[in-house]
């Protein structure tokens, strides 16, 4: 089943990321822009933003490693274009370092290279796109 988290999901998502201040992910949980994937515990999730104000984008998606490969990540992002599809936006976009395999995971549910960036002392960041139908 995927749900928006709670409350009561706040432990497992600091647990699990590492990449957003408490009160970020608060405010993220308010705001309804966290999707869990729950199989009678919490398996996977993502959190979205958007970017330039107007566009859906994928800040993280995890899937616990025992459930990987399994078509769960998918159905996660699968559900989340629906939700944004049926909110009025055309667009989501995404990321990923390039020396990460989710790169491979975005081009084969369908996004689109849309440009890259470094930073001082990190990998390259590779963006994605894709347009909802």
């Amino acid at each position: 089943m995927i749900r928006y988290a709670t409350e009561s999901d706040y432990k497992y998502l600091t647990e699990n990321d590492r990449h957003i201040l408490p009160n970020e992910l608060k405010y993220a949980i308010k705001r309804r822009r966290i999707l869990i994937y729950d199989d009678g515990g919490q398996i996977a999730f993502t959190r979205y933003n958007l970017f330039w104000d107007n566009t859906p984008f994928c800040n993280m998606l995890f899937v616990s490693k025992p459930h990987r490969n399994k078509g769960i990540g998918k159905s996660l992002v699968t559900f989340w274009e629906n939700e944004m599809k049926q909110s009025g936006y055309n667009t989501v976009m995404t990321s990923t370092r390039s020396d990460e395999e989710g790169q491979l995971f975005w081009r084969k549910i369908g996004y689109t290279d849309c440009g890259s960036f470094k930073t001082d002392g990190e990998p390259t960041e590779l963006l994605f796109y894709k347009t909802l139908k």
